[in-house]
């Protein structure tokens, strides 16, 4: 394998030459129809982009603030930077005031690129704390309903536009100094620096390198098939690590980014005007597809509504045993591959044609919804639940679990293509190791628990100004440590159990992963959200958020009058519903422990909020919810 370094816009350059007529992105227009730009004028808007920051001061080593959601305008503004040897410092639009404004501090950014006005105003009150800021570049112009706030005069304040405008006017001045300036680039030149969502307190500012980045983009070739002409859609914050390599394995690969929602209709709507092969995304998104699914069927009923349940069956009991055909199933104790073989080959015939017949009764027209040339999705930022890999698996749309951390930026592993393995998140990529440790730093056998390490090209460069806590996580032999709990199959797998510091520890000394237990209260179509509680405790509890939708809808069959929400959570009646659910979901029958049960719960009626007690990527902020959520606890374990 050849292991040539580049920098990103090196890459870009290299590949607009390769593929001339490749197309780079689709992005809709003001009527809404996608509008294609080839891989010649992506470099190009980069020059264009690149010369307008020249124009405003900007150059090697500024640290810019990129505040925005996916679109067209985000990687030209982040190509702009990397041509120039800058950095950006991203985040989404969900980004509380004060954690902008630590972060902007932190980095002394002498600009920032806001998406629109909206959050340019959650920084004005803090503009004291800012005193390098002196420039804002808003991507959507301010208009009559939205205008711009009144800044110090020392601020200047341009419309992304204009930029593209002034860089358009001073491009032939300028073009020798950017192609000079990309010349110099090395790999390990700082790209960005994304500061961790804060899930447990104060966000650290994680730096990424070109090579960061690229090394997965030109090492996951023999885990997925990708190809020039391919088509990703784009429905992630761009900001999140794990949407932001996607970017660049297409630029890497000659494909193309078409950008979209996370909103079903539009997704779905997409999907149809431009026939993707990939999509990555959260499980959340899965799960959400999934769920409509069930619902449109669900509410068709009859003969429908049964055939599809029927079906599913089907096909999951069909993939199960066509696993075990394959040999793809996690092997952490050594055994018979013949015997597997053997015992599974006659159901495997049995449920052969009744597969068939589903696929072509109901699987067919699911499949034909994601645009007819889709050829697998990327499900990573979390653990995929099994509920919703069953399901996508049965129905025959190929769902590849990836796993990685922004301190990895990010991926270390994910399902090879051609022989995905369900239960695990894949061997690590080309050129990445992996090891399990225990609690002494013993590296574990297969099929034992410990703590997962990991050394490649994709390790971060470190913490922004933080010298003492990436010691803490990265040893002098360059390893690590990632904090998940995992096992090692005997083909090299790995298989996620949980968070190191999320263990939940009983008095009685059990130990218990709150991450499962939690990813099958949320299989049930009532329950929302839900955290595990118990540390130090005789017993478990849960904080339970119902789905109001599907709760109300039980309610009115019921009798019960949805209108008051905070009364129907609070019903005898839901309460009982719950608990059914609870009980049913975390029994042993499911492979639960005693201590793993539920003793207690408490319904929380106001649904998780993105910024609140969510992360950017959905994961529960467990320091906040205990501290908003303290004196409901405390009375759960009274």
């Amino acid at each position: 394998m050849n292991k040539e370094r580049y920098s990103i816009p090196q890459l870009l350059q290299k590949n607009a030459q390769r593929w001339p007529q490749a197309m780079a992105q689709y992005a809709k227009d003001t009527q809404g129809e996608f509008q294609p730009t080839s891989y010649p004028q992506l470099v190009e808007e980069m020059y264009t982009v690149a010369a307008g920051y020249l124009e405003l001061g900007l150059g090697k080593g500024s640290l810019v603030g990129l505040i925005s959601e996916n679109r067209k305008e985000w990687l030209l503004a982040d190509l702009g930077l990397l041509a120039l040897g800058a950095a950006d410092v991203p985040r989404g639009c969900d980004t509380m005031p004060q954690e902008m404004v630590f972060i902007l501090k932190t980095v002394e950014a002498p600009a920032a690129i806001f998406e629109n006005t909206a959050q340019l105003k959650k920084i004005v009150p803090h503009l004291s704390e800012l005193p390098k800021l002196k420039t804002v570049i808003l991507l959507d112009p301010p208009d009559d309903k939205d205008k711009a706030p009144e800044l110090p005069k020392e601020i200047k304040t341009y419309n992304f536009h204009e930029v593209v405008d002034l860089g358009s006017k001073t491009l032939e001045k300028h073009r020798k100094a950017i192609e000079t300036s990309i010349a110099e680039l090395t790999p390990d030149d700082l790209a960005t620096i994304i500061f961790t969502s804060g899930t447990t307190g104060e966000p650290k500012g994680v730096m990424i390198s070109h090579w960061n980045f690229l090394s997965q983009a030109l090492y996951i070739d023999n885990k997925i098939g990708i190809k020039p002409g391919d088509i990703w859609l784009c429905v992630l914050p761009v900001w999140h690590s794990f949407e932001r390599v996607m970017q660049y394995i297409s630029i890497a690969n000659g494909t193309a980014l078409a950008y979209s929602k996370p909103i079903g209709r539009i997704m779905l709507a997409d999907f149809q005007a431009v026939r993707p092969t990939w999509m990555a995304s959260v499980p959340r998104i899965w799960e959400s597809l999934r769920a409509g699914i069930y619902s449109k069927l669900q509410s068709q009923g009859g003969a429908s509504w049964a055939l599809f349940r029927f079906f599913v069956s089907v096909g999951k009991a069909y993939k199960k045993q066509e696993s075990k055909l394959k040999g793809l199933f996690p092997t952490f104790n050594k055994r018979s591959r013949v015997l597997d073989f053997l015992t599974a080959l006659i159901p495997w015939l049995l449920l052969l044609p009744l597969h068939a017949l589903g696929t072509a009764l109901v699987f067919k027209k699911i499949r034909a919804r994601l645009g007819g040339r889709f050829v697998a999705g990327i499900s990573g930022g979390g653990a995929l639940p099994p509920y919703v890999d069953d399901f996508f698996s049965a129905a025959g749309i190929l769902l590849l679990e990836g796993y990685g951390l922004t301190e990895s930026s990010p991926v270390i592993s994910v399902r090879t293509q051609w022989a995905p393995v369900a239960g695990t998140i894949g061997s690590p990529l080309r050129y990445t190791f992996a090891q399990v440790r225990s609690e002494d730093g013993r590296v574990l056998p297969p099929g034992e628990l410990g703590v997962l390490y990991v050394k490649g090209d994709q390790v971060m460069m470190g913490y922004y100004k933080r010298p003492d806590l990436t010691k803490q996580v990265i040893g002098e032999d360059g390893w690590l440590n990632t904090g998940d709990l995992a096992m090692m199959t005997h083909r090299g797998e790995i298989a996620i159990r949980g968070r190191a510091k999320d263990t939940i520890v009983l008095m009685g000394g059990e130990n218990i992963e709150p991450s499962p237990i939690e990813a099958r209260l949320k299989a049930s179509p009532y329950i929302d959200n839900a955290v595990l509680l118990g540390q130090d405790q005789k017993f478990l509890g849960a904080l339970i958020v119902p789905d109001q939708e599907a709760v109300c809808a039980y309610a009115k069959e019921n009798g019960l009058d949805c209108s008051d929400w905070e009364s129907v959570c609070e019903s005898p009646e839901i309460n009982s519903l719950l608990r059914s659910e609870i009980n049913d979901a975390i029994s042993s029958k499911n492979g639960f422990r005693t201590w793993e049960q539920i003793s207690r719960f408490a319904v929380i009626p106001k649904a998780f909020e993105v910024g609140k007690e969510l992360s950017g990527k959905q994961d529960i902020k467990r320091h906040v919810i205990t501290d908003q959520y303290k004196d409901v606890i405390d009375r759960l374990f009274k």
